[in-house]
């Protein structure tokens, strides 16, 4: 993107946790102003960038004084209205735009849209009685998933159930999307960016394993499924952001059924931004998908996707809760249980059970051997020693 202002280009980002912190990371080695709008003052983000300015993804004046003079909007979180994005268009580029947000936002869309597309999903409904969602668990087998359609994140706003009355409460808000619960051997993300002007980049696909419904461990390239279900799902990802348009990071993620050459892959969730399953690109990456998605918003040339070693795996583990005040107290533990090769990132955040505080990273040849070393370094971040 060329542009005649005088001043360097301003990213303008609605949200202000760790992904808006570590966009930053990038936007300094670019030299890149990124203006986050931010939650709270003392927030993941506003620790570490200038330029951050209170206020709710909601909040119109709010969004109105973020963007003014910016060169792109962007998100590191699908909550914003879609009336919002109305008034912003035109005004400046919206990336991704709302007709693309729209299928990370609304469960519903998703599944109609990517069933018109022909990518496999589980079977699904859209259900809006209790005697709805009985006759869906009684064709597809029970139990089944059930989805809010909208807001949900991390494990919430989604159910496991036996029955259709048990879902009574949440069918008072609206209709749900209700899933077959797919009996998956393993379950693995596709990473690409998309540059306004069409160009497409994808890094290796990954293995994901998740604890209590959160994004625990990440592998990559993946391990235990074979090389056509990894190209299919790069394939998937690829016509997904084709066919709605996407800009900047997308994320799919999906559930991988039988083994071997019975393999079959299903679409999970989409979310249109940098991804926790993407966190390993900053330490295993050529291109970060927090560099790529400032380059693919601003639609400047896309960076290598590539391992920085071929021949590698890259390991990220999760920091989940920490029974310390602050895990940045036991680096030194960190590295003296995990080894000299582990990558530490912390997010700043208050610490609170289960949140994600930070990720540690490790790249070696034995991807077993990396995961062993990251977890040990995780473990010292949470505090294990003490216990």
């Amino acid at each position: 993107m060329e542009t005649s202002r005088s001043h360097r280009p301003i990213v303008a980002v609605i949200g202000g946790g760790q992904l808006a912190r570590m966009m930053q990371e990038s936007a300094i080695a670019l030299g890149i102003e990124l203006r986050p709008l931010v939650e709270s003052m003392d927030g993941s983000t506003a620790l570490v960038t200038v330029g951050s300015r209170p206020g709710a993804a909601g909040d119109e004046a709010a969004v109105r004084a973020l963007v003014h003079e910016a060169d792109v909007v962007t998100f590191e979180h699908e909550h914003i209205p879609q009336t919002l994005l109305a008034t912003l268009n035109g005004t400046l580029p919206i990336e991704p735009p709302a007709s693309a947000l729209l299928y990370a936002q609304d469960k519903l869309a998703m599944r109609q849209k990517l069933t018109d597309l022909g990518v496999p999903c589980p079977r699904w409904a859209r259900v809006s009685t209790v005697d709805e969602a009985t006759a869906f668990g009684d064709e597809v087998g029970w139990p089944i998933i059930v989805k809010t359609p909208t807001g949900g994140y991390d494990g919430h706003g989604v159910k496991v159930t036996h029955s259709g009355d048990k879902v009574a409460t949440w069918l008072e808000d609206g209709p749900l999307l209700a899933e077959e619960k797919v009996p998956f051997s393993s379950e693995i993300a596709a990473l690409l960016a998309r540059r306004t002007s069409g160009e497409i980049k994808s890094w290796p696909v990954a293995t994901t394993e998740q604890a209590n419904s959160v994004c625990s461990v990440v592998t990559a390239p993946a391990v235990g499924v074979t090389e056509a279900t990894t190209r299919k799902a790069q394939d998937i990802g690829e016509l997904i952001a084709e066919k709605l348009g996407v800009t900047g990071v997308l994320a799919v993620e999906m559930f991988v059924v039988g083994q071997g050459e019975d393999e079959r892959i299903f679409v999970n969730e989409l979310a249109m931004r940098p991804h926790n399953t993407g966190h390993w690109t900053i330490d295993g990456a050529v291109t970060s998908q927090f560099e790529q998605h400032l380059r693919a918003v601003l639609d400047l040339p896309l960076g290598s996707t590539d391992l920085k070693n071929p021949g590698t795996h890259a390991v990220m583990v999760n920091l989940l809760g920490s029974s310390l005040d602050d895990p940045a107290r036991a680096l030194a533990r960190a590295w003296e249980d995990g080894g000299d090769q582990a990558k530490v990132h912390l997010y700043g955040k208050e610490v609170r059970p289960g949140r994600k505080l930070g990720h540690v990273t490790v790249v070696d040849p034995d991807p077993a051997l990396a995961r062993t070393h990251a977890e040990a370094a995780v473990a010292a971040l949470r505090g294990d020693h003490l216990s």
